[in-house]
């Protein structure tokens, strides 16, 4: 069922965008304000955050799908809302991008170092990988560099990918990350972060058919006046791009099989 669910998600799923513009709607109607992840960072850092107001931060990971992810754009600009998006390397538009900044909204790099290096010396147990975190943290600076160099934008905020790997050895993509590689990079925060974290009242996001959302619906929680709600998207589950997914599902096959295969280093 599970199988047939991810097909049905993947390639017959009707573009629920204006489910998504509903939800835009609907949280502006009941007085929540937009506001991108690093802004309510800042007013967590200065002790500004307001219990009188009530806040919608959504986060995109652009997995996947950038023709997706200009839609989600256009309806928030539509709506003069912001969010806050993170591109992976593979996802990486330098147009988009440009255009998502000079919007006010926030773009990051969704970051995935730690499961390539797995994925690339075969790498199957947590215990193994401490001893190469030194060099998946030159790598992330080097991705880094890479994804300002090519956007023309400075990168204050970073998102992990959560990627098969990291279920494998159980370690997210995030596990080499210090406050002082953050710093030497000039970027303010991970959105892991514990002080984020701990302050969202509401932490969902979406997945797919015939769920749609977990562990309960955005809408739900802004019917409760949940005070801040925290909301995380892909782009996959919410219009079914059918090239698209079937060329990232052959892709991850192939990784998979790879993978498996390679002894560990």
């Amino acid at each position: 069922m599970q199988l047939l669910n991810r097909i049905y998600s993947d390639f017959l799923l009707p573009s629920r965008m204006d489910e998504y513009e509903k939800l835009i709607v609907s949280a502006k109607e009941a007085g929540y304000k937009h506001i991108t992840i690093r802004e309510f960072y800042h007013l967590l850092k200065t002790s500004s955050l307001s219990t009188s107001d009530r806040y919608f931060i959504h986060r995109h990971d652009i997995d996947t799908d950038i023709k997706t992810a200009r839609l989600f754009f256009e309806i928030e600009k539509k709506h003069q809302v912001l969010t806050s998006y993170y591109f992976r390397l593979s996802t990486f538009d330098a147009k988009l991008i440009k255009e998502i900044d000079e919007a006010g909204f926030e773009v990051g790099y969704h970051f995935e170092e730690l499961s390539e290096f797995c994925k690339q010396y075969g790498i199957k147990k947590s215990s193994d990988v401490p001893s190469h975190f030194d060099t998946i943290a030159n790598n992330f600076k080097t991705n880094c560099s890479y994804f300002e160099e090519k956007s023309k934008i400075k990168i204050k905020s970073v998102a992990a990918h959560g990627d098969f790997v990291n279920r494998v050895i159980n370690m997210p993509n995030n596990a080499f990350i210090t406050t002082n590689l953050l710093n030497s990079l000039g970027i303010e925060f991970e959105c892991y972060d514990e002080l984020l974290i701990k302050n969202y009242n509401y932490i969902g996001s979406d997945t797919i058919y015939p769920n749609f959302y977990r562990p309960s619906s955005p809408f739900e929680a802004i019917q409760n006046d949940i005070p801040v709600i925290y909301f995380l998207s892909h782009p996959r589950h919410w219009r079914s791009n059918i090239i698209e997914n079937l060329t990232d599902n052959i892709n991850r096959f192939k990784e998979g099989r790879s993978y498996n295969r390679k002894k560990g280093r």
